[in-house]
Parts: C-alpha cells; sequence; structure tokens
C-alpha cells in the first residue's frame, strides 16, 4: 500500500494540476474570507472564520475532482490498471494508497489557512478574542469532509477511463451528497420521514462539526460515509474478475 501511496502522492507533486487546483482554492477562500464585501471579515466585523468553513465545502467540490480525476481513470486509459492490479497488493491496498495519497495533499492544502486563524487572532479586539476551541473543531470537520470527498472522488475515478468525466462525476455526486439530501428533505411530500432523510446527507452533520461541536455520532456518519465509498470502489474494482 506504501508503495502506491508513494507514487501516487509523487504523481501529485509533479503533476501541475494539483498545483492550479490547490492555488484556486486558497485563491477562492482569500478572496472570500477579505475581499468579497458580502462575505468578508473586515466588513461584518466579527473575529471568526465562518466564512471559510461555511463556502470551504463548495470550493471543495470542485479541489477535490481535480485531484482525484486521474487516480483511476489515467491507469486505465494508459493500460497500466491491469498492470498494477497484477501486483501482490490486494484491490483495497490499492485503493486505500491512493486514497490517503489524496487525503494527505488535501490537508496539505488547507495548512496555509492557517494564516487567515492567526491573522484574525491578531486583529481582534482584544487579540486573541476568538474561539479556539471552536476554530479547532471546526478544523476537524473540514478535514473529515474532505475526506468524503476524496472517497467520493476515488470512486468517481473508478468507473470511466475519461478523466474530465471522471471530475464530473465526482463534482455531481459530492453535491448530492453534500446538498442533495437537504434539498430533496425540504419538499412537502415526506411528512415525518423528512428529518430522517435529511440526517442521511452530509450537509445536516457538518453544520454540527462546523460550530466545533464534536459530536460521535457525527464522525461516525463521517467515517461511515468513506468506508461505503471505498468498498464501491472496491467492488468496481473486482468486477473484472466477474
Amino acid at each position: 500500500m506504501y508503495q502506491v501511496f508513494k507514487k501516487e502522492f509523487n504523481g501529485f507533486l509533479n503533476s501541475f494540476v494539483a498545483y492550479i487546483a490547490i492555488s484556486v482554492f486558497l485563491v477562492g477562500i482569500g478572496l472570500l474570507m477579505w475581499v468579497f464585501p458580502d462575505t468578508s471579515v473586515l466588513s461584518y466585523g466579527f473575529a471568526d472564520l465562518e466564512t471559510l468553513f461555511t463556502f470551504g465545502p463548495y470550493v471543495f467540490m470542485f479541489l477535490v475532482p481535480a485531484i482525484t480525476m486521474r487516480m483511476f481513470a489515467d491507469e486505465r486509459k494508459s493500460g497500466t490498471l491491469e498492470l498494477l492490479l497484477t501486483k501482490p497488493l490486494t484491490d483495497l491496498q490499492i485503493i486505500l494508497g491512493k486514497y490517503f495519497a489524496g487525503f494527505l495533499l488535501l490537508v496539505f492544502s488547507l495548512i496555509p489557512t492557517l494564516l487567515y486563524y492567526f491573522s484574525i487572532y491578531q486583529l481582534g479586539n482584544p487579540p486573541g478574542n476568538i474561539d479556539t476551541a471552536g476554530v479547532i473543531g471546526s478544523y476537524i470537520g473540514l478535514i473529515l469532509l474532505g475526506g468524503v470527498f476524496i472517497s467520493i472522488g476515488v470512486f468517481a475515478s473508478s468507473l470511466t477511463d475519461n478523466q474530465i468525466v471522471s471530475f464530473i462525476f465526482a463534482l455531481f455526486f459530492c453535491f448530492i451528497f453534500y446538498y442533495g439530501f437537504q434539498a430533496i428533505s425540504g419538499i412537502n411530500i415526506w411528512g415525518k420521514y423528512s428529518g430522517t432523510l435529511e440526517e442521511m446527507g452530509i450537509l445536516y452533520h457538518y453544520n454540527y462539526m462546523s460550530k466545533g461541536l464534536i459530536d460521535l455520532r457525527n464522525v461516525i456518519y463521517f467515517f461511515s460515509v468513506i468506508s461505503i465509498m471505498i468498498m464501491l470502489t472496491k467492488l468496481k474494482l473486482s468486477s473484472r474478475k466477474w
């Protein structure tokens, strides 16, 4: 698994796509945090990172597919997937190697946003007037959300040999899982089941995490979705043997 992880991560570092995607993510979040008047921290005058944790997931929807779109799609198109599958590695080890490489790159993309925390920490009145514990909890929620999106992206990449199609699939699935259940539950036809339907979506659980509330039920939900998507990817790879 480590060899797959190393190869995949080095592939990211040697790819301009990864750098461009991360740059777009940081520039987009930076503009939302400091420039655009409707979302700027300087405009509404509160020392918090709500803008990052509110709009971060939507920027992730474009960042993650750009990271994951080549994982299996490129291997399948170039014919190296069959060679990889013949190595003394299980399908699950291959998937996890690719998953953790993408996840680590995502975490690296978030590290520069810590500058926003230190900036707001100093801008507070008095300096340091920011809920640090809440920020830590919100970062954990954003990282877990990123982990879910990466697992969705890996699955999407396993469905096709076209990177653009993989990108579109991942973007669509991330949006549906994040906001789709919330939107569908708002339709006035579900009655008492609307709450249950809403809880099936990522947004419901992320809203709690983004407030710094670390609830074990929400953590279990995120890990469950990650596990399901990885198992679906494994099932897709295993279908070659049928």
